[in-house]
Parts: structure tokens; C-alpha cells; sequence
């Protein structure tokens, strides 16, 4: 059985087993390269058209979205329960059983929607709606500070090359080598009076955009060699705009479905952080906080840490399902890889 070579024009025919030949999967993989750089199709339009045909993933952005609303509206969801967070509520506790809740599950009622803590009495639904405020606040601030900085690191190091490339590569080899959650802990532990806030999100965007570095390089180096890029040099375009216009709009899609991705990985290490003692403190709510505070509670009180661990692993299972669909989107390459 013949077949007719890839570079004659022609079809190109399976193998006499069926299976298709390395060059038929080539073609396939170029040709949903193209479908995912169609003209006229931004990263944004391509996500949304694919997105709508995956229940799962529609129902990943609805959790998603619920979070980011419930973060934003933190301060009037708790006046809706009718608590905030700092509010001892003395009445909802038993003090002759070491500050039990009073009522099932952990007290919750139609005045404590989620029960309310141990000891304190204070109304779990406010303390978790502004938990999430804190925990997604930290982690889109850290992400952008990642996804800038190793946008025009990789960008930077990918187009320049020479120097340019050596020290930007050498600084992501000694940045990614240090133990990042080891020196986070000690630079947390040694800060004392900051806005904890803006220095764990200062903290981890540090350690975490050589990864985004790497990926925006090895894609600006397979663009800067494109014919339209060839083209706006040769007819005098600066660097600056055949930056801006023809290599950003190229490693767009990459950056986007890696940046879902991050997102997950900053609520888990925020959450593990303030879990150890060293990141947000109290009386500033926090997930992992509640989770470490609840440890001492699990087999009288259960529902105090089943709560904010249920809303911890929603988070990151909803961010993570929409950007693997995102990745398999924007960057079918790399998710093959």
C-alpha cells in the first residue's frame, strides 16, 4: 500500500494496521495549532467558545465565580448573617463543657448559618466568607506579580538572547533552586510588625515566577524567528513594539491557561502558611487559620473543621478543573507534553 509523501500535497494515508503515521499525526498537531491561533480568534474568544461545550468545566467556572463574588461581598454577606467576624457571641456556646457549641453540627441554626467556633462563640459563615476574601485577595495579588514578572522575564530572555538570556536564565536557576517554603517560613517568622497581607503576597510572588519565565521563554523563542516578525523588523519596527505587538499577542494563550493554574497552587500555599503560624494572624480570618485552630476540636466539634476544609478543597478543585481545560485549550502543545 503507498501513501503519498507529506510534502507532495497530497493526502496522507494511514498505515495498513490503521493506526495513522507520525507524519499524519504531525499534520493533526499543526493543524490544531492553527485552529487555536485562527485569525480573528483572541485567547479570551477561544476559551469562551470551547469552554461552553464542557459541562464540567462550566460548572468549575460557576464554583469559581461564586468564590470571587463571595470574596468581594464579604463585608455585606456577613452583615446579611448578621454577625462579623470578630463577634463573640457567648450565648451559642455551653461554658460548663469547655465552650461547646450549643445545638447539632456544631450550632448551626437560623441565627449561626455554620455553626459558630469553640470558646469563642464567633459565626463560622463570617469568618469563612471573609477568609475567602483574605485567601483569593493573596492569591490573584501574587499571581499577577508572578505572571508580570515572568511575562517579561521569559520575553525578555527569549528575544534578546546573547547576555540578556544568560543572566535571566541563570537568576530562574538560583531563584528556583532555593527551598521556596522553607525561606518563606523564615521570612515570615523574622517579620514582626508588617501588613502581613501585603508581605505573604510579596513573599510568594518572589518564588514563583521563574516557572512562568521558562514557559514565555521557550515560546518567544520559537516566535522571534516567524516570518511577521522578520517582516516588522526588516521595515523598522523598534523592539518595544515588535514586543507589545506580535510576540505578547503569540505567548498570550500559554500565559493565560499557566495563570488558571497558578492560581490554585497560591490558595494551597496562603492556606499552608497561615496553617503553620506564620501567615495571616489573628484576629484577621483565614482558612488555613481555621483548619489549624480546628485541630484541637476535630473529635468534639467536627463540623468546625469540616467547614472551612470543605470550602478550601472547592476552591482549589475548581480553579485547578478550569485551567487544565484552559491549558488543553490555549496550549494543546503543552498539555500533550
Amino acid at each position: 500500500m503507498t501513501t503519498t509523501a507529506p510534502d507532495a500535497g497530497g493526502p496522507t494515508l494511514p498505515t495498513p494496521d490503521g493506526a495513522p503515521t507520525p507524519a499524519a499525526r504531525e499534520e493533526a498537531a499543526r493543524e490544531g495549532d492553527a485552529r487555536a491561533t485562527a485569525p480573528g480568534s483572541s485567547p479570551w474568544q477561544l476559551a469562551r467558545r470551547e469552554l461552553g461545550r464542557r459541562p464540567a468545566v462550566r460548572v468549575s467556572l460557576c464554583v469559581v465565580l461564586l468564590f470571587v463574588l463571595m470574596a468581594v461581598a464579604a463585608p455585606w454577606l456577613g452583615a446579611l448573617g448578621g454577625w462579623s467576624p470578630d463577634e463573640f457571641d457567648k450565648t451559642a456556646i455551653d461554658p460548663y463543657l469547655g465552650g461547646q457549641p450549643l445545638g447539632s453540627f456544631g450550632g448551626i441554626s437560623a441565627e449561626h448559618w455554620l455553626g459558630v467556633e469553640p470558646v469563642t462563640g464567633r459565626d463560622l459563615f463570617a469568618r469563612v466568607v471573609h477568609g475567602a476574601q483574605v485567601s483569593l485577595l493573596i492569591a490573584f495579588a501574587a499571581t499577577a506579580i508572578v505572571v508580570l514578572t515572568g511575562t517579561a522575564a521569559g520575553i525578555a530572555a527569549g528575544y534578546f538572547g546573547g547576555r540578556v538570556d544568560a543572566a535571566l536564565s541563570r537568576l530562574m536557576d538560583l531563584t528556583m533552586s532555593f527551598p521556596s517554603l522553607i525561606f518563606m517560613i523564615a521570612m515570615l517568622s523574622v517579620a514582626k510588625d508588617v501588613n502581613r497581607i501585603v508581605l505573604m503576597t510579596a513573599v510568594i510572588g518572589l518564588f514563583g515566577w521563574p516557572g512562568v519565565a521558562r514557559v514565555v521563554r521557550g515560546q518567544t523563542l520559537s516566535l522571534k524567528h516567524r516570518e511577521y516578525v522578520d517582516a516588522a523588523r526588516v521595515g523598522g519596527a523598534t523592539s518595544w513594539r515588535i514586543l507589545t505587538r506580535d510576540i505578547l499577542p503569540g505567548v498570550s494563550g500559554p500565559v493565560i491557561a499557566y495563570t488558571t493554574l497558578l492560581i490554585p497552587g497560591m490558595i494551597s500555599t496562603e492556606a499552608a502558611l497561615s496553617y503553620l503560624g506564620v501567615g495571616v494572624r489573628p484576629p484577621t480570618p483565614s482558612w488555613g487559620q481555621m483548619i489549624a485552630e480546628s485541630v484541637a476540636f476535630y473529635e468534639t466539634d467536627p463540623m468546625y473543621f469540616v467547614i472551612p476544609s470543605v470550602f478550601l478543597f472547592l476552591a482549589v478543585l475548581a480553579f485547578t478543573l478550569l485551567g487544565d481545560a484552559l491549558r488543553d485549550i490555549l496550549d494543546p502543545r503543552g498539555g500533550r507534553t
